[in-house]
Order: C-alpha cells, then sequence, then structure tokens
C-alpha cells in the first residue's frame, strides 16, 4: 500500500523536523518510481537522514503509526502477530500497542519506581509481553537491557552486578536463578514476574498490568541518550555492555527496514531470532515498525524446521529472515513439498552463507536469500539489497548510513582483493547509527577506533565491484547459536 500520500509533520517542540529521517511512514522503496530498476546508487542517494535533537520511537514513529491507522490509511494487518502453535494468537493494532505499552509504562514508573535513565534486565521467550517492555521502556527512559533464557545464575550476576539494574522482568523459569544470586546485587530494588502464579518477593507483571491506567506522558528523549545495553557474547572474555542511543537503532534501522528487508506497511516479517540477541530488536522492532509492517512471532520454543515450514505455508509472511544455520537446516528437510505463497523476500545475518545452501533454497522456492552483515553495535554494515545483483557469499555492498572500508593495521585504506580489517569511518564526523560506548569501559570503547576508523574486528576483503567478503574475526569468535 503507498502511503506517498501520508501526510505527517513529525515535529516536536524545540526539535526539527523529523520528517526527513522518518519519511518510512511517508514513503518506501517499493513506492518510488522505476523501482523495476531500483539501483544501489539510486539508493545511497535518496538515503538522507536527519538527526533531530529530540527523538522517541515510540512517540514518534510507534504513535504515529496509529494515528495512521485511525485515518484508515494504513492495510489491515496489525502491528504484533503472535502465535503460540496450538492455537492462542494474539494480534494489536498499533492503537492497542499504544494502549498496552502505557499501561506498562505505568507500572514501570508507579509499582517499580524506575526514573529515566534506570536500566531494566529483560529475559523472556518470545511472548507478547516483551514486546510491550520493549516499548514501555522507551516510553519511560529506562535502558532496556535484554537477555537469554539460555543464562545461567552466574550470568546473571554478571549482568546485575555490572548494568547496576534496578529492575528485572523475567518468568516461571528464570527467576529461581535470579532469586540464587539477587542478595548480591544492591542495586536491584525490584523483580517483575511475567507468570499467572505468584512468587515471594516478586510484583506480579499481569496483575500490576490489569489495574494500571492507560494514560502516560511519553518522557522527552534526546537522540545521544542511552535507549538499550546489549551484552555481546565473545566466547573469551567477560561480555561488554554495548549502549545504544534512542537514535542509533530507532532512526538507523531504517536502512534495513525499507531497503534490506523492503518492508512496506502491507508486509508481514517473521524474524526467527531469539530474544536475548540484538537481531530481535534489529527486526523485530524497529526495522519492521519503522515502516508499518507487522511482526509476526512463533512462541517455538525449540527451534523446528517442520513448524517453520508449517507457519510459512499456514500464515500470510512475505518476508522471512533467518540465520545461515537454520536456512541449512532447512535444505536438508522436505522443503520442496511445502508451498509458500505469500513469501517474496528472503534475508540472512550472522555468518557467511554457503552457496549450495543459496542455490537449494532458490530451487525450492523460487526466491534469492539476501545477505546482510552488522554487529550488536551498529546496524546493518553491508547488505545485498533489493534490487542488487547478488554474488552468493558476499556480504553486499555498504548501507548507505556507512563509510566502509578494508583497512591494515595502522589504518590505511586497501585496495580491492587485499585481506584486511573491515572498518567503519568515525572521523571527522561519527556516524549517529553506531554505538554509543562500551559502557562504563572507555579503555574498551577507545581501542575500536584506529586512525580514522571504528574497526569491527572482522577481517575481510572488497572485491573489484565492490562488493565485500567476510573472511574471519580477528579476536575472539562470537557465539551466535541463538
Amino acid at each position: 500500500m503507498a502511503l506517498a500520500a501520508v501526510h505527517l509533520s513529525l515535529r516536536i517542540p524545540g526539535a526539527v523536523s523529523l520528517r526527513a529521517p522518518l519519511r518510512a511512514l511517508q514513503l518506501c522503496s517499493r513506492c518510488y518510481p522505476g523501482h523495476a530498476s531500483w539501483s544501489y546508487e539510486a539508493m545511497k542517494q535518496q538515503y538522507r537522514p536527519e538527526i533531530p535533537e529530540y527523538f522517541n520511537f515510540a512517540r514518534d514513529v510507534l504513535d504515529r503509526w496509529a494515528e495512521v491507522e485511525k485515518e484508515g490509511k494504513k492495510s489491515k494487518n496489525p502491528a504484533l502477530w503472535w502465535v503460540d502453535g496450538a492455537g492462542e494468537e494474539v494480534r494489536w493494532s498499533f492503537e492497542e500497542l499504544g494502549v498496552l505499552s502505557r499501561k506498562v509504562a505505568n507500572v514501570l514508573s508507579d509499582a517499580c519506581g524506575l526514573q529515566q535513565g534506570d536500566r531494566v534486565i529483560v529475559v523472556l521467550p518470545r511472548v507478547p509481553e516483551w514486546w510491550l517492555v520493549n516499548v514501555a521502556c522507551m516510553r519511560t527512559g529506562t535502558v532496556l537491557i535484554p537477555g537469554t533464557q539460555q543464562l545461567t545464575a552466574k550470568d546473571i550476576l554478571h549482568r546485575l552486578q555490572k548494568s547496576k539494574a534496578k529492575c528485572i522482568i523475567t518468568d516461571d523459569s528464570v527467576a529461581p536463578a535470579v532469586d540464587s544470586v539477587g542478595a548480591e546485587c544492591q542495586s536491584l530494588k525490584c523483580r517483575l514476574l511475567v507468570s499467572e502464579g505468584h512468587r515471594e518477593g516478586w510484583l506480579n507483571f499481569r496483575d500490576l498490568l490489569k489495574q494500571a491506567p492507560s494514560d502516560h506522558q511519553c518522557v522527552t528523549s534526546r537522540c545521544g541518550d542511552p535507549m538499550a545495553i546489549f551484552f555481546t557474547s565473545g566466547t573469551t572474555g567477560s561480555p561488554k555492555m554495548v549502549e545504544h542511543s534512542h537514535c542509533s537503532y530507532g532512526i538507523g534501522l531504517t536502512v534495513s527496514g525499507r531497503y534490506w528487508l523492503d518492508l512496506t506497511s502491507s508486509d508481514i516479517l517473521w524474524n526467527t531470532s531469539d530474544t536475548g540477541w540484538a537481531k530481535a530488536a534489529w527486526s523485530s522492532v524497529f526495522s519492521a515498525w519503522i515502516q508499518g509492517a507487522c511482526v509476526f512471532v512463533h512462541k517455538m520454543p525449540h527451534f523446528d524446521p517442520r513448524i517453520v515450514f508449517e507457519s510459512l505455508s499456514r500464515f500470510p509472511i512475505t518476508v522471512f529472515c533467518s540465520p545461515p544455520t537454520a536456512y541449512r537446516m532447512f535444505v536438508q528437510h522436505k522443503v520442496s513439498s511445502y508451498r509458500f505463497r505469500g513469501l517474496r523476500h528472503c534475508v540472512s545475518a550472522g555468518e557467511p552463507i554457503n552457496a549450495d545452501v543459496v542455490q537449494a533454497w532458490k530451487a525450492h522456492t523460487g526466491l534469492h536469500i539476501h545477505e546482510g552483515y552488522g554487529q550488536t553495535e551498529t546496524v546493518l554494515v553491508c547488505g545485498n539489497f533489493k534490487g542488487m545483483r547478488i554474488k552468493p557469499g558476499s556480504m553486499g555492498k555498504p548501507s548507505p548510513g556507512y563509510d566502509v572500508k578494508i583497512i591494515d593495521e595502522k589504518g590505511n585504506v586497501l585496495p580491492p582483493g587485499k585481506e584486511g580489517d573491515i572498518a567503519i569511518r568515525v572521523k571527522p564526523t561519527r556516524p549517529p547509527f553506531l554505538f554509543t560506548c562500551y559502557a562504563a569501559d572507555p579503555e574498551k570503547t577507545e581501542a575500536t577506533i584506529r586512525g580514522d576508523f571504528y574497526v569491527t574486528g572482522d577481517r575481510g576483503i572488497m572485491d573489484e565491484d565492490g562488493y565485500f567478503w567476510f573472511v574471519g574475526r580477528a579476536d575472539d569468535v562470537i557465539n551466535s547459536a541463538g
């Protein structure tokens, strides 16, 4: 559905116009004239974001899509479509998402006593409450720290002590581990349990949600204010706290939503990432909702190719995102016996994908797999964008938000064909779509800079056509099994 005719001023008192950075609310990649001949160079020329002084994704994007819904100028797809595989479904419009997230914001502010800038650890599986807490943290200005349910008591202790979080939100499966270490965390003031039952020392999320009022005044957050912290999962050394601002993901992931995922408000996106990883924020929150697309979620406690195939066949999912490991599993099963009638676009990220997997998937579905490359510290760095010629195994070309180069150990740019470190130019101007810092660790933050560049820690090569190829990690290996 073309939204080119929708007029949204998106002005905030004391801020510059948000119309330019969030033109996703008015235009999408498939609305541009001549999309059939859409080119990488055209994308680079059209991507000209402006960074306002103040920005809050909940108010400036989600609430605006709710207004579009009320005016009848958006597709009928919900904002969130959650299924559990056993017949239970949740469908929330942007308006309903707004009402419920305001109630959760009041729970955080009133019952939990949290203030703007306080940190909240959230360890939940793929349940609707995870999305509500994400949005409520934006509304209150509290800093979200997601975690996977694979965390041990030792992991939880490290995160609580390192982050000095004042609140943790989790369910019955993780609460015992929190109780076993909670006494050692002086900053922890509130424990919020997402459960039908009750537990001593914990507030019950669902009870409080029923009682909470639905009116809430969103905080005024500056673009550079901290919005979220993601603990990296390197296999050597302690995990680092990667801090992101309100604009780094909230505006920076426009590139992913519009150009890599190729989303419009008529699309339904299914991203299979675990809620504990930054990829869930990338594609299951910001990239999709920037474009007004529907986020599809299958509870799926354990990854099962059969469930994936059945869901792609049963539900009108149009865009699908999953890691290379999953695609390798898919092509080893009887994918040819299924028909994914709604599916039109597939993407993958996390590691290079083998050419034979790409070819097998294409043979079964008729669709290419568009690879992308990024880190917890970044938004999309390189990608095989819609309309580009795909070179199987390549991570594609640089995102228009970054100036990406291959550099040597002295920070010099290397020519095509030479292996070196994948780096992003940060001088004279640091891109606003990079992480702010490694929280409480200025030395590690500074160590990422070499000359005029932020060094990703990954090795790569750029070919003569400007495509980038991943070679390997320069330091520790990232554990992306989730």
